[in-house]
């Protein structure tokens, strides 16, 4: 490479850094309050996770997507309890259309699986590591992070059921 090219090309990597910079302030007033989500949730969304019980679940999502122990996306989570898989699923409520993933809620009571949902399919997506956002992951149980996994389990099963 030339001089001249170097020069350029040290001109345009700081071009981009400067906008990379200024995205994150952009983002975030995008942040919003559990309350301001809630209004946003279907009407099927029972039982809603708490305010306290959704962050434990992103965090438990979040430990169980660095050690590939969760199952992400409709299709995925329906084929892996239909084969018996056992965990913890969380859906989003405020995924639209509702016959996406309507049908899931039953599988897990015939299944018996604990099951919640909670306001943000972007959260849901961003705690699992992942870009898109998501509107279900089941979470398996694994050695790393048993003790949280069990806490969670413990509350998602105290929740009450629609009827």
């Amino acid at each position: 490479m030339t001089k001249v090219k170097k020069e350029k090309s040290a001109e345009r990597a700081a071009e981009e850094e400067v906008p990379q910079e200024e995205a994150p302030q952009e983002e975030a007033p995008q942040e919003r309050s559990y309350h301001e989500l809630i209004a946003n949730v279907n009407p099927i969304a029972q039982p809603l996770a708490s305010k306290k019980l959704s962050k434990k679940l992103y965090k438990c999502v979040k430990k169980a997507s660095k050690v590939k122990q969760i199952r992400r996306g409709v299709k995925e989570v329906q084929k892996f309890i239909n084969k018996g898989e056992k965990g913890i699923v969380v859906l989003a409520g405020d995924t639209l259309p509702i016959d996406v993933y309507c049908h899931l809620p039953v599988m897990c009571e015939d299944h018996s699986l604990p099951y919640a949902y909670i306001p943000s399919k972007l959260d849901l997506g961003s705690s699992a590591g992942s870009k898109r956002p998501t509107c279900v992951i089941l979470i398996k149980p694994h050695e790393e992070y048993q003790d949280q996994y069990n806490d969670v389990l413990e509350e998602v099963s105290t929740l009450p059921r629609p009827l």
